[in-house]
């Protein structure tokens, strides 16, 4: 019964920190011609999502009582640790190498293997930082 509790904890944790989002960007302005539908968007729609998962977990705990078995529990661990560090390494890396990382990071992390894994990272980086840098004009940190 204790992963019921814990997954039941964990949505209604979820769902308040898609209102704790809600709360702390509503108050986000920008400028008509640079985003017809503001900068509030994105946030919101990350809490929309967000709060689903969080009614869903609540709602619908996980049946297995010991899930997550201690293999899937380390993984989650470390895909969490390596999103943070994401974040950490964003602005003093760059974007690419940054990207690149984490990729790298979560293809290893389900058993990819290196080069591969590597070399996929990589191209996605670059991409998605053409995508957005250069075709949408985000400004993305930059080494």
């Amino acid at each position: 019964m204790i992963s019921r509790r814990a997954d039941r904890a964990a949505g209604i944790g979820l769902v308040l920190l898609a209102v704790a989002v809600v709360l702390a960007t509503r108050g986000f302005r920008g400028a008509f011609l640079t985003d017809p539908i503001g900068p509030r968007a994105m946030p919101w729609l990350a809490a929309g999502l967000l709060a689903l998962s969080g009614l869903w977990l609540a709602v619908r705990p996980h049946p297995d009582r010991d899930w997550p078995r201690a293999p899937v529990a380390r993984r989650l661990g470390v895909i969490t640790l390596v999103f943070l560090g994401y974040a950490a390494l964003l602005q003093p890396i760059g974007f690419v190498a940054a990207t690149t990382l984490l990729m790298l990071a979560l293809s290893r992390a389900f058993e990819g293997r290196f080069w591969p894994s590597l070399a996929g990272a990589l191209g996605v980086s670059v991409l998605l930082y053409l995508l957005f840098a250069v075709v949408l004009g985000v400004p993305l940190p930059v080494l």
